[in-house]
Formats: C-alpha cells, structure tokens, sequence
C-alpha cells in the first residue's frame, strides 16, 4: 500500500469538498468524454460495445432517435436508443420519462431496465436507481456492469462497504476490469481513504494506461494528498500540448477549488470500458 502523505489543513477541505462532488459510473452511455477537460458527462458502463468517439452533433443524434420512437412508441429499442440520445445530449428528466415509460410497456426488458435505472442515477435518483438495477440483473446470469452499477449508486448513497461488496463481485468475473477499479478507487476518495485510492487507481491505471479517465482519476487522487507535481505529470503523459495544458488547467482548477465552491452541476471523470451502441 502506498503511504498516507501527511494532509495540511487546505488539502483536507479541497477532499471534503471533492470528495462529495464525485458522480460514479452507472451504465448504458453513448458518449465518451476526453478526460479532465470534458467534465460535462461522468459515466460508466453498461454498455454492449465501445464507442471509438463522442458524438459529433448530440442534437442531430437526438432529432433522429426522436423520429424512430415517434414512429413507433412501442418499440424497445427506438425508446432504448431515444433515451441514450437524451442522456448523452444533457436532457437527463427527458430521459427518465422516455425510459420510464418504456418500461412500463415492457416490464421483463432488462435493457431498458438498465437504462432506466442510468437515466434515474444521472438525475441523483439513486436509490430507485439502485433498485431498478436490481431488476435489470440475473443473479443466474451476473453481469459485471451491472454489479459495478448497483456498486455506484450505493457509493453515492454513503453507503460505501456496501458498494465495495459489488465491486468485489464484479471484480470476480472480470478480473482487474479497469473501470471496475476506477469505480473502487473513486469509492475510497469518497469515503476520505486516499491510499487506498490511489493503490486502487494505479492498479486500473497498469490494465488501462491510455484510458483518460482512469488517468484522471489517479491524477486527482494524487493531487488530493498535495503531491500537485506528480499529478501534472500524470495528466500530461503522452498527450498533445494543446491537450495537456487543458487537462492541466482543469486538475488545478479542481484542486484549487475552496470548500463548498465546487460550481453547480460539475462532476469529476471516472473510467468506463464498454460504450453502448
């Protein structure tokens, strides 16, 4: 385990401050974010397949889902694609009553369950969040997103030992899954155990060392405990100047921030390995 840098009084409030800002990773995104510099979207995976990119033009993707589910409102998947669309465009109420609905219509739908239950967290619904998950899941069938999921929304609720119970499952099928460790990691920034955290984020950082994400959070993690140069160093790495010094600019503008000065609706990054279609 890494050693606890002693923490001054300044970087104490900077964790209680981050530390409550944190929005784990849920499911079912289709979008990625760049890293520090994008802090719009903060999410993880439910997803069947990996999106190469974000969108280029989240307003057209959801102009064309809304037609394919006007079309026909009963079909699964236009309400499934409609939702995500909303989601990755920022209309997260919109979502929740697309995908509600939709599962209303289907019930047994565990894709839609799955997605509903993302749009519910993205909203800070998460205890129904958490439940729908619950519904969305086969404990004949485990799947790992889900368990890491369900282990996210618990960390949002404070209840932390709990949501570590999910990572660990999880982690047994996939075997140090990089966002899955993410994920475990941000769940000990948030419950002030940054040693931990960071032993957890190097562990994700050595499956993932291209992921931005995962970057980002161990550049944090390491920020927090006032080792600022080592995390510059960390967010540069292997990056274009012009996006270097943005990550830059955006971990010391985090790191800076004073307690409870956090702007509203701003969220930290956290890894996700599988992007839905």
């Amino acid at each position: 385990m890494f050693q606890k840098s002693p923490q001054s009084p300044r970087v104490a409030r900077l964790l209680a401050g981050t530390a409550s800002a944190i929005i784990l990773a849920v499911a079912l995104c289709s979008c990625q974010t760049a890293g520090l510099s994008d802090m719009s979207d903060v999410t993880g995976s439910l997803g069947e397949k990996a999106d190469a990119k974000r969108s280029a033009d989240p307003r057209r993707d959801v102009e064309l889902a809304a037609e394919r589910f006007k079309a026909n409102p009963k079909d699964a998947e236009a309400a499934l694609q409609y939702g995500k669309a909303l989601r990755a465009s920022g209309q997260r109420s919109q979502a929740v009553a697309v995908l509600e609905q939709a599962t209303i219509s289907h019930p047994g739908n565990k894709a839609l369950l799955a997605g509903y239950g993302r749009a519910l967290a993205d909203n800070g619904n998460f205890q129904q969040a958490f439940e729908v998950l619950g519904r969305a899941h086969s404990p004949e069938a485990p799947d790992w997103r889900i368990l890491s999921a369900q282990g996210a929304t618990l960390d949002q609720l404070g209840r932390f030992e709990e949501a570590r119970q999910y990572y660990a499952s999880a982690l047994r099928i996939v075997p140090n899954e990089p966002s899955v460790l993410s994920n475990l990691g941000l769940s000990y920034v948030l419950s002030k155990d940054l040693p931990k955290a960071e032993e957890t984020l190097r562990r994700a950082y050595e499956q993932a060392p291209a992921d931005p994400r995962v970057r980002a959070n161990l550049a944090l993690t390491v920020g927090l405990q006032g080792r600022f140069a080592e995390a510059e160093k960390t967010v540069r790495a292997d990056l274009p100047p012009d996006e270097a010094a943005a990550n830059v600019t955006q971990l010391k503008r985090l790191l800076s921030r004073k307690e409870g000065g956090r702007a509203e609706g701003e969220k930290l990054p956290i890894a996700a390995a599988g992007r839905a279609n």
